[in-house]
C-alpha cells in the first residue's frame, strides 16, 4: 500500500510539472499575442496581467516537480563534507524545516486565496478579474509543493531507520 502511495505522489508531482509547462505555453501565447497586437494596431485588453499570473502558476506547480527531480539548489556541498549519522541528521532537519515553512508557506496561500473568495477581490489591471482565480494555481502548486517536502522527508526518515 505504501508502494502504491509512493508512486501515485511521484505521478502527482510529475503532473504538477507538465501544468507548469503548459503555463509556459501560455505565457509565450499572451507575449506573441501582445507583440502581435502592437504590430497589427489592436488591443487585447489584460495579456500583461495574463502573462504574470501564468508565470506565478507555472513557478509554484514547477516546485514539487524540481524539488523531487533534484533541479533545487540544495545544500550538498555542505552535507557531503560529512558522513554516517551526522549526515544524516543534518539531511532529516533541513527536510523538517523545509517542510515546516513549505507547509507555512501553504497554508497561508489558501487563506489569502479563501480572503480574495469571500471579498471577491478584484485585480488593478485593466481587466479587473477577480484575483482569487489565479491565486487558486498558487495555493495548489504550493500545497503540492508542502506534500514532496514532506515526503522527502518521511522517505528520508524510513531510509534511514532501514540502515
Amino acid at each position: 500500500m505504501l508502494k502504491t502511495i509512493n508512486n501515485n505522489l511521484f505521478r502527482l508531482y510529475k503532473y504538477s510539472g507538465y501544468i507548469a509547462a503548459i503555463f509556459l505555453i501560455f505565457i509565450a501565447i499572451f507575449i506573441l499575442l501582445g507583440i502581435s497586437s502592437r504590430i497589427f494596431g489592436f488591443y487585447i485588453r489584460g495579456l500583461a496581467e495574463y502573462s504574470g499570473y501564468c508565470m506565478a502558476s507555472a513557478s509554484f506547480f514547477a516546485l514539487a516537480y524540481t524539488f523531487v527531480e533534484g533541479g533545487h539548489i540544495r545544500i550538498t556541498l555542505f552535507l557531503e563534507k560529512f558522513t554516517g549519522f551526522k549526515k544524516k541528521f543534518l539531511e532529516t532537519w533541513c527536510l523538517l524545516m523545509t517542510s515546516f515553512f513549505s507547509g507555512y508557506l501553504a497554508f497561508y496561500f489558501t487563506k489569502m486565496l479563501i480572503i480574495s473568495y469571500k471579498f471577491q477581490e478584484r485585480s488593478e489591471g485593466a481587466d479587473e478579474i477577480l484575483i482569487w482565480i489565479p491565486q487558486t494555481s498558487v495555493a495548489i502548486g504550493s500545497f503540492i509543493f508542502f506534500i514532496s517536502c514532506f515526503h522527502q522527508l518521511i522517505l528520508t526518515l524510513v531510509k534511514k531507520s532501514n540502515d
